[in-house]
């Protein structure tokens, strides 16, 4: 009976299979742009090493369970056998198995059991996403000991990082970055750039809402600030935080944009178009998915690590044709989603590693007039990331005429406001501009016809101006949209703290009054205050406890 077809390799893949048997290696690291299909690649290499009797088992270490099953499927598909199931607790590999799938956190548990199974036969490990050895000392160490004698390594990353010296991942070959730190040095390496040249993956258009933030800091203070707006970290951090928030408007109003653009899309033919949002935490997750069935008409799919019919819902959303799936982090990287062609950045995650992971979900092409589209905060940190994935695409397609990356996997220092005691009060969004040549882009004063917005986002057929336009067209539907949502879960806080903010610009100005005709300082005006009215301070203060001080305030004043 004959076996397996072989599988029908890129060009890329042809390229890696022959830098690797160029010269004998142990260690092989393969740096190619999520989409690409390291997978394949890894898998055609073991298949051809097993196939000359170089080795006689492989073990694949990937992040979550997920990824295994994925990986022991796809393995099959290649005539190779492999346990995506294999637990700690179980000793030897099965006989009439080739290898098997494992975590990093199963291999940090217990190294010595996968150091037994890797050297009792000649074994060839394969590393998905390696950069995962550097997330802790632990993990890395355990990764070392377990896969130090084992006879070859093959090492897979979306993207290149740059770790400390003290941190350094096992089995990768770095150089000096002249900052006294280090980077990954890829024996292979396939971008971005590479790909989009080459079809493999789509080309993405970056789609950035502002909006004005309100809240209330630990002083009671009302702040509004908008995200686009050049301020400081601290500032900026806590705007972001508060448009996050699911209470305001900034969410709902994102969300039926990515909703019209995929409507649009299944409009034009990609019946199946559908979307992933990408929220911070599991509490934020359903929130949202509470609000895009608002906004859609149907439940999205919620994908969160809790959920032991997770990796389930995964492969029921890559195959089927729901709208939208929310998801924290176990989409980020590695899941195979090929449908899924829109992604919003509501999160509040900033490293570039996880950004290119999570831009990485909606690349992958089936078709050349797929385009994805990412809606995401207009705020600094994410814009520069956006910028860098959109200048290597400017490099294969070259913008037309308007009238006619190294990343860091290391844990980054707090940002100022990350963790600032605040009270998030309300956030509104509209849309702002999309990146295109490195440069913000607002909307074309030109009309549109209705056939161009068939086009948005298609390679060198619409300029940045004009799918600025219409986006920014779509964009008062979006608001309408929103609002409706918004009504339909109102939020009391939401509601009551335009007065309350008045109320308190009111007291502070009054204070200052009596405070300067009095000669006293503020504080003991603001005593006096709370004796003559009860109740707490201002800043948490009622409305009508606000009224009252303000009153009283007044008629000391005269």
């Amino acid at each position: 009976m004959p076996g397996p077809a072989a599988p029908r390799l890129r060009a890329w893949q042809v390229a890696a299979l022959r830098a690797y048997d160029a010269e004998p290696r142990r260690d092989f690291l393969v740096t190619a742009t999520p989409g690409a299909g390291k997978t394949t690649f890894a898998l055609t290499l073991a298949g051809r090493l097993l196939e000359r009797r170089a080795v006689d088992r492989v073990i694949v270490v990937c992040p979550t369970d997920h990824l295994r099953t994925q990986w022991a499927d796809a393995a099959a598909r290649l005539g190779i056998g492999l346990d995506g199931a294999l637990s700690n607790a179980t000793g030897p590999v099965r006989p009439d198995l080739t290898g098997y799938v494992t975590t990093y956190a199963q291999v940090a548990a217990k190294a010595a059991l996968h150091a037994a199974r890797a050297t009792s036969r000649r074994t060839l490990v394969i590393l998905d996403e390696v950069h995962h050895a550097g997330d802790g000392l632990s993990w890395g160490e355990a990764v070392a000991a377990a896969f130090d004698r084992a006879a070859r390594r093959v090492c897979l990353t979306g993207t290149p990082f740059r770790t400390r010296a003290d941190e350094r991942i096992p089995f990768v070959r770095y150089e000096q970055d002249g900052d006294g730190g280090y980077r990954s040095s890829a024996d292979f390496g396939y971008g971005y750039r590479d790909a989009l040249r080459d079809g493999v993956v789509r080309p993405v258009v970056f789609a950035a809402y502002t909006g004005t933030s309100r809240w209330r800091n630990s002083a009671g203070e009302v702040i509004a600030a908008s995200l686009s707006q050049s301020a400081t970290k601290r500032t900026e951090t806590t705007a972001w935080r508060t448009a996050l928030n699911p209470r305001g408007r900034w969410v709902p109003h994102v969300l039926a944009a990515m909703d019209e653009r995929i409507t649009a899309l299944r409009a034009a033919g990609i019946h199946d178009a559908g979307g992933l949002v990408l929220a911070g935490d599991q509490q934020d997750a359903r929130a949202y998915a509470t609000i895009a069935e608002h906004v859609t008409g149907e439940p999205p799919v919620v994908i969160v690590s809790d959920d032991p019919l997770a990796g389930r819902r995964i492969e029921q959303f890559a195959s089927g044709t729901q709208r939208l799936a929310v998801c924290v982090r176990m989409v980020s990287e590695g899941v195979d989603i090929p449908r899924a062609i829109c992604l919003a950045w509501m999160t509040a995650y900033r490293t570039p590693l996880f950004f290119a992971q999570g831009v990485g979900r909606v690349v992958r092409a089936r078709g050349r007039a797929e385009t994805a589209t990412v809606f995401l905060p207009a705020v600094r940190p994410l814009l520069a990331l956006a910028a860098e994935i959109e200048q290597e695409r400017n490099h294969v397609i070259p913008p037309p005429a308007a009238g006619d990356g190294l990343l860091d996997v290391e844990r980054p220092e707090p940002v100022p406001g990350d963790r600032d005691p605040i009270e998030a009060l309300d956030a509104d969004a509209a849309f702002a501009h999309v990146l295109h040549g490195g440069r913000a882009v607002v909307a074309a004063p030109a009309a549109l016809s209705a056939q161009d917005e068939d086009f948005l986002g298609l390679p060198g057929i619409l300029t940045a101006e004009q799918t600025a336009a219409l986006l920014a067209r779509r964009d008062t539907h979006a608001r309408q949209r929103a609002s409706v949502v918004a009504a339909t879960v109102p939020s009391a806080q939401g509601t009551a703290w335009r007065a309350g903010a008045t109320l308190r610009r009111d007291l502070s100005r009054l204070v200052a009054v009596l405070a300067a005709r009095e000669g006293t300082p503020h504080a003991q005006v603001h005593a006096r205050l709370r004796r003559a009215v009860p109740g707490p301070a201002s800043a948490a203060a009622s409305a009508d406890i606000l009224e009252r001080r303000r009153d009283a305030l007044l008629s000391w004043i005269g």
